[in-house]
């Protein structure tokens, strides 16, 4: 690969890495809203199908986006993306908190107790968000790798869902369990969130397995890559 490709490879790189941390961040401050999707006016433990937080809407960007690290860069760069994310959700838990507890002016056009309502979960939402996307997010890496040699690159479509399906269910398994165990959902909805949420995550999952083939189909074209060929530093 010539300097002109490898510069522009870094970028993409860096754009990517950008778009995860922000999906990532942005799903852990929104999560607290709750929207029903109505496709199926059906319940499951009390709970709709497809009953979900706005916080899953940019979340399953991040699996995607990994997946493609994953195919084109390779496992070492997809899992510095990760722990960049890590930093990156650190960091925003110590603004919240200290946003928190900075009394707001009486002209302010947001009160105390609005903010407190809008954010006061956060802190805890972000410490579990965080647990369950360390655990979700390196095995999806994990597993990707592992169907990506046993096929030797063939099959995208394959190892895309396996690693997808498996990580996002131990994500919302991890987080339920953290936020119940917060008390900041009721445990009477776990069970009907599990299910709602793993489905859904499982139908975006499969729905942008057709963006991962068009995104390496394009790196691959633009860089002269083969098949199972990573974009090396």
């Amino acid at each position: 690969m010539n300097q002109k490709d490898k510069i522009l490879a870094n970028r993409i790189y860096l754009i990517l890495a950008a778009l995860f941390i922000a999906s990532l961040v942005t799903s852990n401050l929104i999560f607290q809203k709750f929207f029903y999707w109505y496709p199926f006016d059906v319940e499951v433990y009390g709970v709709k199908l497809f009953e979900v937080s706005v916080g899953l809407l940019p979340y399953p960007i991040t699996f995607l986006i990994t997946d493609i690290l994953s195919e084109i860069y390779g496992k070492k760069k997809a899992n510095e993306v990760v722990i960049a994310g890590i930093f990156a959700s650190f960091f925003s838990l110590i603004i919240i908190y200290v946003s928190q507890n900075a009394p707001a002016t009486p002209w302010s056009p947001t009160s105390d107790e609005t903010f407190t309502s809008v954010f006061g979960a956060t802190p805890l939402a972000v410490l579990a968000s965080m647990l369950a996307y360390l655990f979700a997010q390196f095995i999806d890496i994990r597993i990707y790798h592992f169907w990506k040699q046993l096929t030797k690159g063939k099959h995208l479509w394959l190892r895309n869902n396996f690693s997808t399906f498996s990580s996002q269910f131990i994500d919302t398994l991890t987080v339920l369990l953290l936020l119940c165990s917060f008390q900041i959902i009721e445990w009477d909805n776990f069970l009907g969130l599990l299910i709602s949420g793993v489905i859904f995550k499982i139908i975006v999952a499969a729905l942008d397995t057709p963006l991962l083939y068009l995104f390496v189909y394009a790196f691959r074209k633009r860089f002269n890559l083969e098949v199972n060929e990573e974009i090396l530093d």
